[in-house]
Parts: structure tokens; sequence; C-alpha cells
């Protein structure tokens, strides 16, 4: 920690906080701080894809956070996984690629009043920085592809690598085969603004590893900059606000615990909160800036009373419906053995490929949860295996997941810090299933699944239903065991959300500046006012090299006024 004044404090070297840094100390004159809580990215786990079995829940790698006892899960408290090390979450998540729905960013430019987060607008910001598979060779992508991933013609070819899954499962195949008996169209691109469809995943992954920002953003160039610093171990306890002469207030800086002491890191221009939808509401708080009420009962001075500070938490819940087969392989036996582990093993050795390979879920599906909804609500992740929950060991008998998500969800939850402890975890409350809309389409779309696993394609295997039950048939029942199998799929947005002057719960306004702070943003998935209808790490990214455009255009004005 050599220098203590730069230009830009980012907070967080995660997905978004990656990226940022990458973008703003390209420019030689602007210095840029990036402080990690975690440290560096090198336990190989991290790199193996099948590794986030032994990262999440590690306290290398992980946060360690849980969520409160959930009404709408029958009193159940969730694993709530976040990444804590260089890359964040995309070091530890599922590897999924997925833009989401033209329509979330259509809706984000209405609830935000401004054009400019329109899917037409934000594609662009996805395609910046996209290396995908199918652009390494001329002809492997259509003209209409090319417009919505660019074109490695014309150098648009960006950092996050984008690949095709190295290994295929029969059951798999089967299960598409089975959705597209059930009306389900195949595709093979789920990322072209309407995601509607069954399909392999497209991955973050380089020839069998795992690509996070870390590898993507920071390694290949910010290493390498004189104006680049980057603090890992260090958590940061408080933001550092101070009155301006005209009355208003800036944000000047910060204090972080190196592990030792606390230190104080100062910024002439901004400092940006890139900490996650956990912990940048959580830091916020900790600052004074939040919910008057629940800074006061925490024993924390306000200075300022923003009420949206940790409200909107939303998730994707995922209900995992389990189906033993017979007849077919799957990881529950593949894995059952010595032998069978080894020589998944030397598979991935050999060819970095196989089980070890594989992101946590393989084949998707988006579609409709009943024939009234307009646009597809509902997603897929299939997994060839089952368990009891995240962490626990795999059946021994042969079985599929078929996990399924609300992508809109209605319910609305909260992250709150329990004291004034910048070390203690805050509460966090997403509020699953807490409203009737919500538990009408989990029973709906644990009947989609039975409709899909009740077609030909599947019938050799023998399906049988062993969660949450065949024998269980209302609406109220289905709901209830919705809450007894449903997880996360770790995809909290919301708690510092973006909106229109006169949104009074609005924390930041359409260009991720706090309302009432000056000097400071929020850019992570905190910001999104909505949640996407998909996987939100990609999203993210996009969220990100928006802001970073803003961000720079901030920086330079004084210089070039």
């Amino acid at each position: 920690m050599s220098h203590t004044l730069f230009d830009t404090i980012i907070i967080g070297a995660g997905t978004a906080g990656a990226l940022l840094s990458n973008r703003l100390s390209a420019d030689a004159r602007h210095r840029v701080l990036l402080i990690e809580a975690g440290h560096k990215d090198d336990y190989h786990w991290i790199h193996i894809p099948v590794g986030y079995l032994y990262c999440i829940g590690n306290p290398r790698t992980d946060w360690l956070y849980s969520t409160e006892p959930e009404a709408g899960l029958n009193g159940r408290s969730l694993r709530y996984p976040r990444g804590k090390t260089l890359g964040g979450c995309s070091s530890i998540n599922g590897m999924i690629y997925m833009r989401g729905q033209a329509r979330d960013y259509d809706q984000w430019a209405a609830l935000t009043g401004d054009a400019r987060w329109r899917w037409d607008a934000v594609l662009p910001y996805f395609r910046r920085h996209e290396d995908h598979w199918r652009l390494d060779r001329p002809g492997d992508a259509d003209e209409n592809f090319q417009r919505l991933h660019g074109n490695k013609a014309t150098g648009s070819s960006g950092e996050w690598r984008v690949e095709r899954q190295r290994l295929r499962w029969e059951l798999l195949d089967a299960f598409a085969l089975a959705a597209q008996q059930a009306g389900i169209p195949a595709t093979d691109d789920f990322n072209g603004g309407d995601n509607e469809g069954v399909g392999y995943f497209e991955v973050n992954q380089k020839s069998g590893w795992r690509w996070n920002t870390a590898k993507a953003f920071l390694r290949p160039t910010c290493y390498g900059r004189a104006n680049f610093e980057l603090w890992t171990g260090a958590q940061v306890a408080r933001l550092i606000v101070q009155p301006q002469p005209d009355g208003s207030q800036r944000c000047t800086g910060v204090q972080v615990w190196d592990g030792r002491e606390m230190v104080t890191a100062q910024a002439a221009g901004e400092v940006i909160l890139s900490a996650g939808a956990v912990n940048s509401p959580q830091l916020l708080q900790l600052s004074g800036i939040g919910p008057a009420a629940l800074l006061r009962a925490r024993g924390i001075d306000v200075l300022h009373d923003l009420p949206g500070v940790g409200a909107n938490l939303q998730d994707h819940l995922q209900i995992r419906a389990v189906f033993k087969v017979g007849g077919v392989s799957t990881l529950n036996t593949l894995a059952g053995s010595l032998w069978g582990k080894a020589r998944i093993a030397l598979e991935y050795a050999v060819r970095r490929s196989g089980p070890m390979s594989m992101a946590p879920s393989q084949l998707g599906a988006f579609t409709r949860s009943s024939p009234q909804q307009p646009h597809p609500n509902i997603e897929y992740h299939v997994q060839p295996l089952s368990l009891d929950a995240f962490g626990e060991p795999l059946h021994r008998f042969p079985a599929f997941t078929a996990s399924v998500c609300n992508l809109n969800p209605t319910s609305r939850g909260t992250v709150q810090i329990r004291s004034a402890d910048f070390q203690a975890a805050p509460a966090i409350a997403p509020n699953y299933l807490s409203t009737p809309e919500d538990c009408q389409v989990a029973a709906d779309s644990l009947r989609v699944t039975r409709r899909i696993v009740a077609q030909p394609a599947l019938a050799r295997y023998q399906p049988q239903e062993w969660r949450p039950g065949a024998q269980f048939q209302s609406d109220a029942d289905l709901a209830r065991l919705a809450g007894d199998i449903a997880s996360t799929i770790f995809h909290p947005v919301g708690t510092t959300k973006m909106g229109h002057a006169g949104d009074p719960m609005a924390v930041l306004d359409a260009q991720l500046r706090v309302r009432g702070i000056a000097g400071l943003r929020v850019v992570d998935a905190g910001a999104m006012p909505s949640i996407p209808s998909g996987n939100t790490n990609a999203p993210t990214l996009m969220l990100a090299e928006r802001a970073a455009e803003w961000i720079s255009e901030a920086a330079r004005a004084p210089r070039d006024a």
C-alpha cells in the first residue's frame, strides 16, 4: 500500500470491478486503486470448472453467507454464496453466458426514464467485451448472429470468452427432445433477445478451463500498468463522506482494514462500489447512507437518509424436481466408484473434457409456466445428477434434476446490517414465495416439468418422480413442496437500484450515481432495477461496460475543459 491518493477507487475485484479496472486504467494519466477483501485467484479449484463444488462454502473463496429463515421455504435458511477472491462470483459461479431478454432492458429504460438502457442501446456494450467461439472461423456465424455478437473480421473480439460445453449426455439429449415434443422449440443461441427454446448452455470457459474476470480483464493488462494498484486481503470498513462548501456531500475516500491496521485511501475523482448486491448496500449502510430508522437502530449516524439501500432484493429461486431413471448413465453412477472417478480425472487431464469440465447445469430451457403468460417466464437448469442439497453427496441411484425458476419474481426482500461492525455478516432476507403470483408460478412450473418428462423421448428410461412426488397435485401442495425443495441460483440483484427522480426508493440515477452523494457510484448487480430473465453475470459485465464509459467521460471533463 505504497500510495493512498488515486483518481478512482474501485471496491470489489469481482465481475464488474475487474472490467472497470481494465477500462479506467487504460488512460495512463488516471490512477486506479482496486480493493479486494479476498485473496488472489491462485486456488486450483477456481480454474477447474467442476471446482465450484470446492469453492462454494470455502472461506478461501466464499463470504459464507446464509439467508434468514424463510417463511416461503417453510422455515429453511439457504446457503448464499458470494465470491471472495479476484474475479468474485465469476470465480465460483456456474459459468453460464446469458444476456437475458430484450424486454428486460426495455423495462430498465422505462424504470429509469433513460433510453440508453434499452436493448438496442445496450447490445453494443455486450458485444464490446465478448469473444465468441462461433466467430473463431469465418462462415460459422450467419449475418444475424454477427449483428448480435460482433464480427472478428472487423476486430470486435473482446476479452470475455464464450465457448460450447465440452461434453454431452444421452439423458440430456433425450430431455431436450422431450421438451420439443412438449412444444418448446430447439435453439442454439439463447442470447438474441428472445431466449425461448431448449439447448445446451454456452459457458465462460477457455479450452476446458474456467474463464473468470481476473484472467480476462486484470492479468493480461492491468498488472503491467504503472497507474494501477491492487490491494488484496483488504476489506473496506467505511466510505468517507465530507460536507462541501455548497452544503452538499461528497465521497472522498475509504477506510480499509488490511488485517493489521486501518488505512485511509483518498479519491480525487470517484469511489466506485462494485462489491455486489449484498456487500454494496451493507457498506453504504455502515457509512451512514441508507434507511434512517435502520441506521439509528444499529447505532450509526445518519449522513443521508436513502430508504432504498438494501431494499428491492430480487433473486431466482430454483425448484429442484428429481427423477429416478434406469438404463442410462448419470453422474450419480459414473462418479459412484473409485474407478469411475479415476476415468473422469483421466479424461480431464488428457482432453480437458468430461464431467470435470462441466458447468453445474448443462442443458437449459426457457418457456411459459402457463399459456396465459405473454413471454417465457421460467428457466430450466437440467443436470444428469441428483443430491439432497448443494454440497451434499450425490444420490446412490441414477437420476436427473430438472430445476426450474421463475424468471420475474414479484417477491422482494432486503439486505440489512445487523450492527455497526463491518466484519459482521448482514441479514439477507430474500422473502421467497411471498406473493400469490410467485406461488402460482411455482405450482404451474412443476406441472410443466411433469409434462416434459411424460413425453415419449424419455419413456425408455422409465423416469419416476422422486421429488416432490407425483402424489402431490393441488396448487397449495405444489407451492408448499416447492418451498421444501427449492434453492437459490445465486442471482441477487436490485438492492441499490437505479431509477427516475420521482422514485423515492431509487438509490441511483440512470448513470449509477448515488443520489445525494457526489463522487460515488454503485456498479454491480445491485444497481439493476429489475432482475434479468436469465443468469446475471453477463448483464453485470454489460452494466460495468456502460458505466466505464460514463466514468471515463466524467474523469476527462476537467482536463479537457
